[in-house]
């Protein structure tokens, strides 16, 4: 018999779930459509299509997270929440020894973390900053004929400063989430499975978190 732990409900699944398709497909077509030499060896008509599919797409991840606010607020609270707690001293040592940790994971002993640990807090809080701003400024774009020049430009800049974050915090998002880095394998199905992550894994990860939802057992399943 095994213990296992619900860290993410169904909603909070599928909306990840659209985001990540989304952003993935913004990511792509974005390279494609503004560096001129990835257009070029795409060819105009594979341009045309992806300027459509950017758009599409774009919709959705807007969306997607809206109607997540829309008909789960308790949750978004719960999400700012952890974003925004404070800091106790297991947090900072978890920083510190963070990148020690990324090249010699048995060797390193991580202390105990709560429901975001303090280093996806960061990440989460400039993936959050720069998906609005990508999102307001890629609006202005659309609505280009309807904007001066000046915005249009200022805003095309800022679009592509939140495009490169968006990229970077994406690519090691992938790294960790994806379960390349070993010690994190196995974890997205977290997010792309059943939302369950084991006693033992939980502990790992999430000591603290773990122990409070183990005493509670309100989302602990026996298997």
């Amino acid at each position: 018999m095994t213990r296992y732990i619900q860290r993410h409900s169904l909603m909070k699944r599928v909306i990840h779930g659209i985001v990540a398709v989304s952003c993935a497909v913004l990511i792509v077509s974005g390279f494609i459509v503004f560096v001129p030499v990835l257009g070029r060896a795409a060819g105009s008509d594979v341009v045309q299509v992806l300027r459509i599919l950017h758009r599409v797409f774009a919709v959705s991840f807007i969306v997607a997270p809206l109607v997540g606010l829309i008909f789960a607020p308790k949750g978004f609270v719960h999400i700012m929440q952890n974003l925004f707690a404070k800091w106790d001293e297991d947090d900072k040592k978890f920083m510190m020894l963070f990148p020690k940790y990324l090249f010699a994971a048995k060797t390193t002993h991580m202390p105990k973390q709560h429901a975001v640990k303090s280093g996806q807090r960061l990440a989460d809080l400039a993936l959050i900053a720069a998906s609005v701003l990508i999102a307001i400024t890629g609006i202005v774009l659309w609505a280009g004929q309807y904007v001066t020049p000046e915005v249009f430009r200022i805003s095309l800049l800022l679009h592509d400063v939140a495009f490169v974050l968006i990229a970077i915090i994406m690519c090691a998002h992938l790294y960790l989430g994806a379960g390349i880095f070993q010690p994190y394998r196995g974890l997205h199905r977290l997010m792309f499975g059943n939302g369950r992550v084991s006693e033992a894994e939980a502990r790992y990860h999430w000591g603290h978190w773990a122990e409070e939802e183990l005493a509670s057992g309100k989302n602990v399943i026996e298997e």
